[in-house]
C-alpha cells in the first residue's frame, strides 16, 4: 500500500503523464504531492511499529501449527470445504449477509496454509502425494474466478500471501526470493497490460471468459512488431497503479472548491464500519460515488469504480498535518490487531494463519476508508466468534475449562 503511493506518482511525474488522459494527470505540483505523501506514510509506517516489538504479531508458530494439524488432520480439508461452498452460496444470499460468506470462502486459503505448514509432506513433487490436490484446487479456483470476472485482485493477493507461507515452510532464501519477486513483477505487469483488452472481449465483445481468451488477448495485442512491454505500451497502464492521481485531485479539490470536513466524514466513516446496517439502515453505502465525486471533482463513469484511499481520507477530514496524524492512529490501530493476535496466538498458534483474512482490504491502496475499516471490524468480530464456538479445538495444549481469555 505505502509503496502504491509513490512507484505511480513517481513514473508520473517523471515523464508518463504526458501519455495519459487529462482527466487521469497528476493534478498539482510535484512538491505539493510529496509533501503530504512522504509525512502522511511515515507516520503510517511509525505507528504500525512503534508498539509492534519485534513484529511479534506476524511471527508464526511453526511447531504448535505442526502439533495442532498433526492433532486436527482433517480440519484444513474442512476449512477447505466450507470455503468452496460458501464461495457458491455467496451469490444466492442478501447483499447483509454476502460479507459472511466472503470471508467464510476465504477459509479454503487458511486450510491451505495449515497443509502447507502442517508438515512436510505437501511438496510439488512427486505428484502422487493427494496433498497437491487442494493446491490445485484452491489456486484454480482463484484463476477461473479472475478470468471470469476480469478482475485479478484476488489472483495477485493471495500468490503474495501463499508465497509467504511457502517461504516460511521451506526457508527460502534471498535468492530464490529475488526471483520470486521478479516473477511476480513480471506477471503483474503482464495482467495489467491484457486485462483492459481482455474485459472488453469478453464482457462486451461476446467472447467467453478463459485462458483462450486471455491468450488470443496477448497475441492481438503483440501483432506485428508491437512489444508488450514497450515504454509506449506501459506507459497509459501507469493510471492503474498510480493511486496519487486521485489524491492530487483531492488536493485541487479542497480546500480551494470543497471545505475540508473536519472529521464529518470520518464520523460517518466509522459509523458505516462499526454499526450493522440492520442497526442503521441509512449508513454511508461502500463505493458511496457523491462523496468520491465531492471531494475529487472526478465525474465517475457508470460502471467505474475508484476509492478516496485512505490517505485521501485522512487529507480531506484533516489537511496535511491532521492527516499525517491521522494516519498514525491508522497504523496503530492495525499494530494492535496484529499484537491483539499474536497473545492469541500463544495458546492457539493456528490463529495467526486468519490474518490475511482480516488484511486483505487494509493492505489495498485502491479502498475508500470504508471498506478498508469496514472489512477490519467485521473480519475481527467474526474471527474472534468463531474462536468462542471452537475455543478447545484452537487450544494448542489441552483444554482447561473455562480456558478462552
Amino acid at each position: 500500500m505505502c509503496l502504491q503511493f509513490f512507484i505511480g506518482p513517481v513514473m508520473a511525474y517523471s515523464g508518463f503523464d504526458q501519455y495519459q488522459y487529462q482527466a487521469y494527470r497528476m493534478k498539482i505540483p510535484e512538491f505539493e504531492y510529496f509533501s503530504y505523501a512522504i509525512p502522511a506514510v511515515i507516520s503510517f509506517i511509525i505507528g504500525l511499529h512503534i508498539t509492534a516489538g519485534n513484529h511479534k504479531g506476524e511471527i508464526i508458530d511453526e511447531e504448535g501449527i505442526k502439533g495442532f494439524v498433526g492433532r486436527n488432520s482433517q480440519l484444513p480439508y474442512i476449512f477447505i470445504a466450507i470455503g468452496f461452498l460458501s464461495s457458491i452460496l455467496s451469490g444466492f444470499v442478501s447483499a447483509e449477509l454476502a460479507f459472511v460468506f466472503y470471508l467464510l470462502g476465504s477459509f479454503k486459503f487458511v486450510g491451505l496454509f495449515l497443509l502447507i505448514l502442517g508438515g512436510e509432506e505437501l511438496k510439488l513433487l512427486p505428484l502422487k502425494d493427494l496433498r497437491i490436490l487442494p493446491l490445485t484446487l484452491v489456486l484454480g479456483s482463484v484463476v477461473v474466478s479472475s478470468l471470469g470476472n476480469g478482475m485479478f485482485h484476488d489472483l495477485l493477493t493471495w500468490m503474495i500471501f501463499l508465497g509467504a507461507v511457502y517461504a516460511i515452510q521451506y526457508k527460502i532464501g534471498p535468492n530464490v526470493k529475488l526471483i520470486g519477486f521478479a516473477l511476480f513483477v513480471l506477471i503483474a505487469v503482464l495482467i495489467q497490460q491484457l486485462k483492459g483488452d481482455y474485459r472488453k472481449s469478453t464482457q462486451g465483445g461476446g467472447e467467453d471468459a478463459g485462458i483462450e481468451a486471455l491468450t488470443e488477448t496477448y497475441e492481438a495485442k503483440t501483432q506485428g512488431d508491437n512489444s508488450i512491454f514497450s515504454f509506449s505500451s506501459l506507459a497509459p497502464s501507469v493510471t492503474r497503479i498510480n493511486q496519487g492521481f486521485i489524491i492530487t485531485n483531492i488536493m485541487n479539490t479542497v480546500p480551494d472548491r470543497v471545505p475540508f470536513s473536519r472529521g464529518e466524514e470520518m464520523m460517518e466513516i466509522l459509523e458505516a464500519a462499526i454499526l450493522p446496517r440492520v442497526v442503521d439502515p441509512g449508513k454511508l453505502q461502500a463505493g458511496d460515488r457523491m462523496i468520491f465525486e465531492k471531494y475529487s471533482g472526478i465525474h465517475l463513469r457508470v460502471g467505474t469504480s475508484m476509492g478516496l484511499s485512505s490517505l485521501g481520507d485522512a487529507y480531506l477530514n484533516f489537511s496535511i498535518v491532521g492527516g499525517s496524524l491521522f494516519m498514525f492512529f491508522l497504523g496503530l490501530c492495525y499494530s494492535e490487531v496484529l499484537n491483539y493476535f499474536h497473545k492469541l496466538s500463544l495458546k492457539r498458534s493456528a490463529l495467526i494463519l486468519f490474518l490475511p483474512l482480516i488484511f486483505y482490504y487494509p493492505i489495498r491502496p485502491d479502498c475508500e476508508l470504508q471498506t478498508i475499516l469496514g472489512h477490519l471490524v467485521k473480519a475481527v468480530f467474526l474471527i474472534l466468534l468463531m474462536i468462542y464456538f471452537w475455543r478447545n479445538t484452537f487450544l494448542d495444549q489441552p483444554a482447561a475449562q473455562g480456558d478462552l481469555q
